[in-house]
């Protein structure tokens, strides 16, 4: 009898190595179609409620490097949306930023970013990718990335924002501060979270991410009834020293007009990436 278990389990464990063989084997080949290259990372889970999800290696060093050379001379004064939805300068907001046109490059790091919400997300619902700057001094007061103005959740604009993105492209050697603040989360336990996190921060500070290049944190903005979660609220902390590059991906509950997204054309073609 033991034998015929073992032999049982043994052609199990057979099956579930070639299912799972013909899966990878699908994704390489999917990968290998949509002409990105193959990108490993790790995924840690930091709060289950909300959700929040630290990406370690969420860029490649080649895309981060693309990034940073190809936008240099591309960035203005960063805005905020008033409580009607009006654009606006805004001394709480003091970084500089740009929205990306899609390119091949681009369109793998959003392709990216819908495969790791699931195969529900099309790109339909991708706003443009934003790349924000911050030097000495500069910074973006506590806020959330979802609205609370009927004018920017409009079915134009897709609804409200269902979840974001805040990747870390690049950071000065000699950078200090520049974090990014979420005031209402508990602080970690296990001191392996202080490679990511500043664990010197006081307790009723919250948690702060520290400014890690090419690492990346994704969070969930709405609650199951369409409220928004206040409990996302965030801040770019001010850089004390040196300049951080960042970059800002969100996602709308809904599909936004052609003229509010970045690839206005063959994007349907394109949502199956």
């Amino acid at each position: 009898m033991p034998q015929t278990c073992n032999a049982g389990r043994s052609a199990v464990a057979i099956v579930l190595a070639t299912i799972f063989s013909l899966i990878w084997l699908a994704e390489s080949a999917s990968a290998k179609h949509s002409g990105c290259p193959d990108h490993e990372y790790k995924v840690l889970i930091f709060s289950q409620d909300p959700l929040v999800i630290y990406i370690p290696n969420f860029l490649t060093t080649e895309e981060a490097d693309y990034l940073e050379r190809t936008t240099k001379s591309k960035f203005t004064k960063s805005e905020v949306a008033d409580s009607h939805g009006h654009q606006l300068n805004a001394s709480t907001r003091t970084s500089r930023s740009t929205s990306l046109a899609s390119d091949p490059i681009i369109r793998c790091i959003e392709a990216r970013a819908l495969s790791f919400q699931g195969f529900d997300t099309p790109r339909s619902h991708l706003e443009p990718l934003q790349l924000v700057t911050y030097g000495l001094g500069e910074e973006y007061h506590a806020h959330t990335d979802w609205f609370e103005a009927a004018s920017q959740t409009s079915d134009a604009y897709g609804g409200n924002r269902q979840s974001s993105f805040f990747v870390y492209v690049a950071a000065s050697g000699d950078i200090t501060g520049g974090g990014t603040n979420f005031p209402l989360l508990d602080a970690p336990v296990d001191d392996r979270w202080c490679k990511f996190v500043n664990c010197d921060e006081p307790w009723e500070a919250g948690v702060t991410f520290r400014p890690v290049p090419r690492n990346a944190v994704f969070w969930v903005n709405l609650l199951k009834d369409g409220r928004g979660d206040k409990r996302v609220v965030h801040a770019g902390l001010p850089v004390t020293s040196g300049t951080k590059l960042g970059m800002n991906i969100w996602t709308r509950e809904k599909a936004l007009d052609r003229e509010f997204r970045s690839d206005s054309a063959d994007d349907e073609a394109s949502s199956e990436l």
